[in-house]
């Protein structure tokens, strides 16, 4: 018993007439009853009674029908499924995201991303950049949203997929908290809050070289990790800090985001989508895809 065979069986069934279903199936009217003939055999069961009105289900015939029924959907579900997932329509995505890209990025692009490819699972986990990276060389995860710069690594690829301004995260009494904008030089006595060097180096590299472009190394008096807690230790009156301008999505009461004057400071920093090299997670490439059109 074929599935081919159980098809022209169902369109014999459902048209009554053998001549019709073969012009249905496109083949030859003796081929398909050969064909019939042949699945009788196997099941050894008469299933059709032939006559002037065409072509009737015998008892067996019937019990055949809703079971051949079944079949056919099944066997066209487990071609659609393997079908989902070899295209990347469906399956498991698990992203590693950094806590900033849930300001700006991630929600505008994963609403769009799970209302396309609905029959995708995306699992979710915020962590450091460094972490991540780590997560996703141990096959912890398959991709992470990370802040760069991303060190090349020969294993590793990354699509830069939003771009940002530095702006100054000053406290609301600063003397300068009403300037608007403002030179990054002109707080070179200012205490700073800086990420850590050791959980967060590519934001700390970039901090250091932006104050020394501007003629000075900063006077770190806090580190943090995570954006959102460099904010909180500004408006806390611990120094200044220089943030991305996401960052102003959700302002507090007690800090103001300063535009600077520096031409460094534009587009100096990137949220990137950081894969395995020529990885075979079609999810990851579908989201890939989604996030750089």
């Amino acid at each position: 018993m074929k599935l081919r065979q159980l098809q022209q069986f169902v369109t014999i069934a459902e048209l009554g007439s053998y001549r019709r279903a073969a012009e249905a199936l496109f083949i030859a009217q003796p081929a398909l009853t050969v064909s019939m003939q042949k699945l009788e055999h196997d099941m050894g069961a008469q299933l059709f009674e032939r006559g002037a009105r065409g072509a009737e289900l015998t008892a067996a015939g019937q019990a055949l029908l809703e079971v051949a029924r079944r079949v056919l959907f099944h066997a066209d579900q487990a071609r659609r499924s393997v079908h989902m997932v070899v295209h990347g329509e469906s399956g498991r995505l698990r992203l590693g995201f950094v806590g900033s890209a849930t300001y700006a990025l991630l929600p505008r692009t994963i609403p769009p991303f799970r209302a396309r490819y609905p029959d995708i699972e995306v699992s979710l986990l915020e962590e450091r950049t460094v972490v991540l990276l780590d997560m996703l060389r141990a096959n912890a995860i398959d991709a992470a949203l990370v802040r760069g710069p991303v060190a090349t690594e020969p294993h590793l690829e990354s699509w830069v997929v939003e771009r940002d301004d530095f702006v100054l995260a000053v406290n609301r009494a600063h003397p300068l908290a009403d300037a608007g904008s403002v030179s990054l030089g002109a707080f070179s006595a200012d205490p700073f809050v800086m990420y850590s060097a050791q959980e967060v180096p590519g934001l700390h590299g970039v901090v250091l070289a932006l104050c020394a472009r501007a003629g000075f190394a900063p006077v770190v008096h806090q580190e943090a990790v995570q954006v959102q807690t460099v904010v909180s230790l500004v408006a806390s009156g611990l120094g200044v800090a220089l943030v991305p301008g996401v960052a102003r999505a959700y302002s507090n009461p007690h800090v103001c985001f300063l535009t600077l004057t520096d031409a460094d400071a534009r587009e100096a920093i990137a949220l990137s989508l950081v894969t395995h090299r020529d990885t075979r997670c079609m999810p990851v490439v579908r989201l890939r895809d989604s996030m750089l059109a």
